[in-house]
């Protein structure tokens, strides 16, 4: 049932306004159709009362010998009337109360039709056909009517309620009547309201299939508006349109996207600030250093100041580049990392890629090439070689460079992200870097909806995993 139950909005909505119609219609029908069976035989024995009382005074105003005449015109399909000596049906009424009572005010009945309060008897039956054979009934002194056609044999046959009627006659004799309705009637009505239901469902799909749409249109625009800042691009404010609680939303989605903007570029500009104010302090303290006569005590301040010196150079690096804003555009990863890999083999650096011949992904490409060239840098600086494997798979591409080095301690995988973070145990100082590489990486990946995890090998070395989300190209 999960797999059938519709995911969209859209397609839920139909099912459930399709559902409401479908049993909405069917308690109708099932109402009507009962409605229907009572309103069905009201009429049938109203039809019999009214034609009986029309053969009553027809018989006493006709002579004898066209009693059977009048008889066999009178009779037509499950109506019978015959003259006896005796009535048919007996005095004493039904053993049911409710069906006493019903005999009493259809016999009241047929006595207010004829005119006078002569003997009417009245006994109501249900059962199968009374008649033998497959054959309508006639009289029996008279041809058939002309809609007397034989049953098929292999028809079902259904069950029977019908009247049984007696009236005594002027001359002595009564007037025996057998009328039956079938109590299943026919189901050939049912094709006009089933047109109907079908018409109604398509008008019902044509309505809601616009209606969701220009719900659903701000909608879809609003998730690729936010998967468009997930990933770290400028988007520009969204159209509010569509109904109010729509409307509200994208007005908030567009308030909080200035915020966000305006918190980024204030912290970018801040840090940009800090970094670029310390170059003054920095540069006063090289100075000084250079008068103390302690050789020994000048080169630990020389080289202390050189070490902050260079973070606040990478610091200015790094501010500057987020305060880049670079397009997204569609690239060719696979040439993307064959190009990085190629250019630091160039440089006698031990780098190898594995890869698909072209994986087409928007992304920002000199952004993703830097994290790129981070991850690369770091395998072969600290782990003397890097394998580079791009794989095309259905949640997204995923890039893994692996290293050959000493590896790093599973309490601190997650900690080599943080900003300044060098391990010393596995990370040498003397191999350069201030401890920005990684941070700038994943930063780069998060903005393009990504993440970046390390993960120690098994047989050694450390493998940085860098997964981005999937495309619809």
């Amino acid at each position: 049932m999960k797999r059938l139950w519709p995911g969209s909005l859209a397609g839920q909505l139909i099912v459930l306004l399709l559902g409401a119609l479908v049993l909405a219609q069917a308690v109708t029908a099932v109402i009507f159709i009962d409605e229907r069976a009572v309103a069905i035989r009201a009429a049938g024995r109203d039809l019999v009362l009214a034609r009986t009382a029309a053969v009553v005074r027809l018989l006493e105003e006709t002579p004898p010998e066209l009693h059977d005449r009048v008889l066999t015109a009178a009779s037509w399909f499950r109506l019978a009337f015959t003259i006896g000596d005796e009535s048919a049906v007996p005095a004493d009424g039904s053993d049911d109360g409710a069906a006493a009572a019903a005999e009493l005010h259809l016999a009241a009945a047929l006595a207010e039709l004829i005119g006078d309060d002569r003997d009417v008897r009245v006994r109501i039956f249900e059962g199968e056909d009374p008649w033998p054979g497959h054959r309508r009934p006639h009289p029996p002194h008279g041809e058939p009517p002309g809609d007397d056609r034989p049953l098929p044999m292999n028809q079902p046959r259904p069950p029977i309620r019908g009247l049984a009627l007696a009236v005594a006659l002027d001359d002595g004799h009564w007037l025996n009547v057998e009328a039956t309705v079938p109590t299943a009637p026919s189901r050939s009505w049912l094709v006009a309201p089933l047109i109907f239901t079908v018409l109604m469902a398509v008008a019902i799909l044509v309505i809601a299939a616009l209606t969701v749409r220009r719900i659903t249109r701000p909608l879809r625009a609003l998730a690729a508006a936010a998967d468009r800042l997930g990933r770290g691009d400028s988007a520009s404010p969204l159209a509010e349109t569509g109904p109010e609680d729509i409307r509200r939303t994208t007005r908030a989605f567009n308030a909080m996207q200035a915020r966000l903007a305006r918190f980024m570029a204030d912290r970018t500009r801040m840090l940009a600030a800090i970094s670029h104010d310390l170059r003054t302090p920095i540069t006063t303290l090289r100075l000084r250093a250079e008068f103390i006569d302690d050789a020994e005590t000048r080169d630990r301040i020389m080289a202390t100041l050189e070490e902050m010196s260079r973070m606040t150079e990478a610091t200015l690096a790094f501010s500057r580049d987020e305060s880049m804003t670079e397009e997204t555009r569609v690239v060719d990863l696979a040439a993307l990392a064959q190009s990085l890999a190629d250019d630091m083999a160039e440089l006698d650096q031990d780098v190898a890629f594995t890869g698909p011949d072209r994986l087409a992904y928007p992304c920002r490409p000199v952004a993703l090439k830097r994290a790129i060239r981070n991850l690369v840098e770091n395998a072969v600086r600290y782990g003397q070689r890097a394998r580079v494997c791009l794989e095309a798979l259905p949640d997204g591409p995923r890039l893994t460079v692996e290293d050959d080095g000493p590896g790093i301690p599973e309490d601190r995988l997650a900690e080599v992200f943080e900003p300044f973070v060098r391990l010393e145990a596995s990370r040498s100082r003397e191999t350069g870097g201030v401890g920005l590489g990684l941070a700038i990486a994943r930063s780069i990946v998060h903005a393009h909806g990504g993440d970046l995890v390390l993960v120690n090998r098994p047989g050694g070395g450390v493998a940085a995993i860098l997964t981005l989300p999937p495309t619809t190209l």
